[in-house]
């Protein structure tokens, strides 16, 4: 299951959470030239709907290698009773290619991921973007590579990833992810093994001048996320339920490229967000509780 149908006060609540927690990482990045952009998700919410998506459950921010490796440090040592910093090389059983900030004493766990203990709080995902090559054949060889080593991260750690299909297609190809799983157990190639392989290969071209960046790791293919540098920097400010935060400086052309026709609404059968297996808001569930 790929949607998550929410009760509307706790799905109002979850967001209110994730503003807070993007204030707060808009100031440790302002305080500290970090630069940043809403993307995904979080940049269709701004352009089409002034903020979230009415049934988005999370934020979506991006980072230039060099602004995300600062951020990682800084963020370290930021506030550390309240945010965490959970990624594949904080934590080696974190089996997917980005960096979650996460609100400490909550909870997010996603039912694929409910037997991985990580620190699966309420969080922002962030999204790494690497130099890519200009050649395109160059490019498409180091694309699969590095999605092929970001998929046996996962099946590594769990043997039932979400998949974005149905059918006797999904069937089929999840009997084939329990047989990897099994494979990968037994040969002790764990999460952490192919992290290293996919980010040798996504750093490789980190020093090179080049026109586009990319975040390799997105479900479906590894060219989703392939995105002109013109288009987004430099970012610009703009309105985000009420707070100013940064996006692409063309976002109107990263999101065209991205998505095609963006300001049509999707069906419900396609429109995604978190299937959880825990939510739990915490001491941050008083906040409401004490204004009702």
């Amino acid at each position: 299951m790929l949607y998550q149908e929410y009760e509307e006060a706790t799905l109002q609540h979850l967001q209110k959470l994730e503003l807070e927690m993007l204030k707060e990482f808009d100031l440790l990045c302002r305080e500290n030239h970090i630069q940043y952009f809403g993307c995904g998700g979080t940049a269709i919410g701004a352009v089409r709907h002034g903020g979230f998506i009415p049934w988005d459950d999370d934020i979506d921010i991006g980072m230039a290698r060099r602004d995300y490796e600062r951020f990682l440090k800084v963020a370290a040592h930021w506030k550390p009773e309240k945010y965490g910093v959970l990624n594949a090389e904080t934590d080696p059983r974190m089996p997917l290619c980005t960096t979650r900030w996460v609100l400490r004493g909550t909870r997010f766990q996603e039912e694929c991921f409910q037997d991985l203990d990580c620190e699966w709080g309420i969080f922002l995902d962030i999204f790494c973007f690497d130099n890519i090559p200009d050649d395109n054949r160059v490019m498409k060889r180091q694309a699969w590579a590095a999605w092929f080593y970001g998929k046996m991260m996962i099946l590594a750690s769990i043997d039932r990833p979400v998949l974005y299909f149905g059918g006797w297609k999904a069937k089929l190809l999840y009997f084939l992810c329990k047989i990897a799983h099994k494979w990968l157990k037994l040969l002790h190639l764990d999460s952490a093994f192919w992290y290293r392989k996919a980010k040798r290969i996504i750093v490789k071209y980190r020093h090179v001048k080049t026109k586009r960046v990319a975040f390799y790791f997105d479900p479906t293919t590894p060219f989703t996320s392939i995105v002109y540098k013109k288009h987004i920097f430099p970012t610009r400010d703009r309105d985000f339920s009420g707070l100013k935060i940064s996006f692409p400086g063309k976002i109107e052309a990263y999101l065209k490229r991205r998505y095609g026709d963006y300001m049509t609404l999707p069906p419900v059968e396609k429109r995604h967000n978190h299937s959880l297996h825990r939510l739990d808001f915490g001491p941050y569930a008083k906040q409401e509780e004490e204004k009702a």
